[in-house]
């Protein structure tokens, strides 16, 4: 399935699926996202602590929902940082009115993205 329609790229949450690192079940997160370019990008506050992040770590497939579709994805942790620095600012300037404290979280938290297969 390809990349989500750009249009998605306002929807107000995105959903995660990855499975669980010991239960091998599967692990839903509701969570803000940025979509650039057929990559979508996530901050989690929990870091490399993150559930979704330790899943992630030991397998990067996963599933993520916008809106009514549902797309197969390899999840990685944001590296370059030239994207890094990208994606955090689209994610503070989609939610910047939703909260207060979107500047300190932007800088703390672990960009993750997701490709999409």
């Amino acid at each position: 399935m390809p990349a989500p329609d750009a249009s998605l790229a306002s929807e107000a949450f995105c959903y995660i699926t990855t499975t669980g690192r010991v239960t091998g079940k599967p692990h839903t997160i509701e969570i803000w996202f940025a979509l650039h370019e057929g990559v979508l990008y996530i901050l989690t506050g929990g870091s490399f602590r993150s559930d979704t992040v330790l899943n992630l770590q030991k397998q990067a497939s996963c599933r993520v929902r916008l809106g009514d579709v549902t797309h197969d994805a390899v999840g990685r942790v944001v590296q370059d940082a030239t994207e890094d620095a990208l994606a955090r600012r689209l994610l503070v300037e989609k939610y910047r009115s939703s909260e207060d404290e979107l500047e300190s979280w932007s800088k703390t938290a672990l960009l993750v993205a997701f490709d999409f297969a």
